[in-house]
């Protein structure tokens, strides 16, 4: 029986929090049994320079500003060819809303890579989407064939935040809002381009909005089953937004929460980036059957002062001491090899 709304709040605010992680626990056994799946990609940062000014981001930088930078097609290049040397069957190309790009940049960059590699391109968020189609003067669609036509394989789901727009109006005023996210992710599994979909919490935002947020989700999700994964993400303060860091009990209801809710979204992704591996280890028993990326590079999370490296050994390890079975797998959740 699928948890209604009604009940999947009463629960969230309710429930005892080791009796929420056993039951989360218990669908992911019965899905996945003992195993636990990771994947090495990189996440390349092509540009800081953004015109959205988002509250909650360290990384963005105005495109006057001194630190403000923009990637050649070379540079993308040798970090891909780093990635491919290190085992990564993935990237995740990722930016700021550069207001001079045309869409051909994006399209020679996604080419030149296929041309070069045979890679995984994981990349850019529906705000990058929606930035390029407005700046194209074309359509979500077209632009998006476009893309795919050019070399982009799937979407990842950032800059949802939490898709409620009292909330993203507080924290993100110039960002697309929660109608523009959801029709973007509906238009790439119109052409068969599979995404994933994140939530970040710790803005302030209420119980009841994450939940709203995990609904818009799974209502999308019964509608073009596009979605191959959900992550939580925990807000990192930063000097202009201000607030405080999510507690590791807050975070773990909430992911429990997700795998009881999202019934129809396959893979629940534990995140150790902004949690730390003691954390992610734990999200192995709150519901998670997949603690996401070794990482190669990650410049978003880290400019606003989290940094937790880790080695596919490490991970390896984590997922050992959890009880589980360690495995890398590819952007479709396909195993590649069990440890």
């Amino acid at each position: 029986m699928r948890v209604t709304e009604s009940e999947a709040l009463k629960l969230f605010a309710e429930a005892d929090l080791l009796e929420l992680g056993k039951r989360a626990d218990a669908v992911r056994k019965k899905k996945f049994g003992d195993r636990t799946t990771f994947i090495i990609d990189r996440n390349i940062n092509y540009t800081n320079v953004c015109k959205n000014e988002c509250k909650f981001c360290a990384f963005w930088r105005p495109k006057t500003h001194r630190d403000a930078y923009l990637l050649t097609h070379e540079e993308i290049l040798r970090k891909v060819q780093e990635t491919v040397n290190a085992g990564g069957t993935q990237v995740m190309i990722q930016g700021g809303l550069h207001p001079d790009l045309p869409l051909g940049y994006y399209e020679d960059m996604l080419r030149v890579i296929k041309k070069n590699f045979d890679i995984t391109i994981h990349s850019f968020t529906a705000t990058e989407i929606q930035h390029f189609a407005t700046c194209a003067g074309l359509s979500i669609l077209e632009t998006l064939k476009r893309l795919q036509a050019a070399g982009l394989d799937s979407l990842p789901g950032g800059g949802a935040e939490i898709l409620v727009d009292d909330v993203r109006k507080k924290i993100s005023p110039h960002k697309i809002m929660t109608d523009d996210w959801l029709n973007v992710m509906r238009a790439a599994h119109s052409i068969g381009m599979k995404s994933t979909a994140t939530m970040v919490i710790g803005f302030g935002e209420t119980l009841a909005q994450r939940l709203e947020h995990m609904q818009k989700i799974r209502a999308l999700q019964d509608e073009t089953g596009g979605f191959r994964a959900f992550i939580t993400w925990t807000y990192q303060p930063s000097k202009i937004l201000g607030g405080d860091k999510v507690s590791a009990q807050d975070y773990m209801r909430t992911l429990a929460m997700t795998r009881l809710f999202m019934d129809n979204v396959e893979h629940i992704q534990g995140s150790w980036v902004t949690q730390g591996e003691r954390i992610g280890q734990l999200t192995q028993t709150f519901g998670a059957d997949d603690l996401g990326s070794i990482m190669l590079e990650e410049n978003v999370v880290r400019a606003a002062g989290t940094a937790f490296d880790m080695s596919t050994r490490k991970m390896i390890e984590l997922i050992r001491s959890a009880g589980k079975i360690p495995a890398q797998r590819n952007t479709k959740y396909e195993v590649l090899r069990t440890f």
